[in-house]
């Protein structure tokens, strides 16, 4: 396990995330990589939180979660969201924080520019390796972004993320240009993001196409027609953060997180609800 400072900390330096330095735990001190995910619960049980923490598990690490909303949500669409009061969204990250800490932390559906600028203030002041997936429309197609909230998540999180991780849609939509990935990343990059990753599900090839703000990577992904992708961004997102918090490079962490979403959908629950159903990190169905 290893756990983060910023560079010139003792002497009080603001920094930037990618000046985030490891600091070993003692010799002999043996414990498995923390992973925390903020975002919002899927009562179907397909993406969000519930998502995100089978990636973790899969990907060996201890995962956490914060709460800022709940849905009411299955395979066919999203019915009602209810957001948490920032005060219980402040409480559960001390909760984490103050007693078991985080080796790295993912950001998810935040709905809302409170809760936004709630998440944004308390990583500010607790700076981790941070995978920011900027989660604007459902597969279903329900807004899970509110209109105002849009600059809040560009002005205030992407300065905070290690990477970001927008499938084509959003990088058109944040970007607010058309383009292909290669320049949807670096106008991202320009907005403030450390690095980007646009994820290659929704294109017309099958890449995950990364900008790190000097090189260019392309990262082939295996697409399987399988009707299960409900949850693949947030696999993708959940196992990225966790394969960082093993202490994986950025390269290295988003070539497996590309390995594992395409994993998790070759494996897809299709029987699972009259929708979309959701990818299966664990390959449940072929164990039966």
């Amino acid at each position: 396990m290893v756990t983060w400072r910023y560079r010139g900390a003792r002497q009080g330096l603001r920094s930037h995330p990618s000046n985030l330095i490891r600091v070993m735990p003692a010799k002999g001190v043996m414990t498995v990589p923390r992973a925390l995910t903020i975002a919002t619960s899927d009562s179907g049980g397909g993406a969000g939180i519930q998502a995100d923490l089978k990636a973790f598990a899969r990907a060996g690490c201890h995962g956490m979660s914060a709460l800022v909303a709940l849905t009411a949500q299955n395979t066919v669409g999203v019915t009602a969201v209810h957001e948490l009061p920032p005060a219980f969204v402040r409480a559960q990250l001390d909760a984490v924080f103050d007693d078991i800490g985080a080796d790295a932390a993912k950001t998810g559906m935040l709905f809302s520019r409170p809760l936004i600028e709630t998440v944004a203030d308390y990583l500010e002041e607790h700076p981790v390796p941070l995978v920011v997936d900027p989660v604007m429309i459902a597969s279903s197609g329900a807004k899970l972004l509110l209109d105002d909230a849009v600059d809040t998540l560009v002005r205030r999180l992407f300065p905070l993320a290690t990477v970001i991780t927008p499938n084509l849609h959003e990088a058109v939509s944040l970007a607010r240009t058309a383009g292909p990935p290669e320049e949807l990343a670096e106008r991202l990059h320009e907005l403030g993001a450390p690095a980007v990753i646009v994820t290659g599900g929704h294109g017309p090839r099958s890449v995950d196409h990364l900008f790190d703000g000097s090189e260019h990577v392309e990262i082939p992904v295996e697409r399987h027609d399988v009707a299960a992708t409900h949850g693949s961004g947030c696999t993708h997102s959940a196992t990225l953060a966790a394969l960082l918090a093993r202490g994986e490079s950025l390269k290295d962490a988003a070539r497996g997180a590309a390995r594992a979403a395409s994993a998790a959908v070759r494996a897809g629950l299709a029987d699972v609800g009259a929708g979309e159903g959701p990818v299966d990190v664990f390959e449940l169905a072929g164990a039966r």
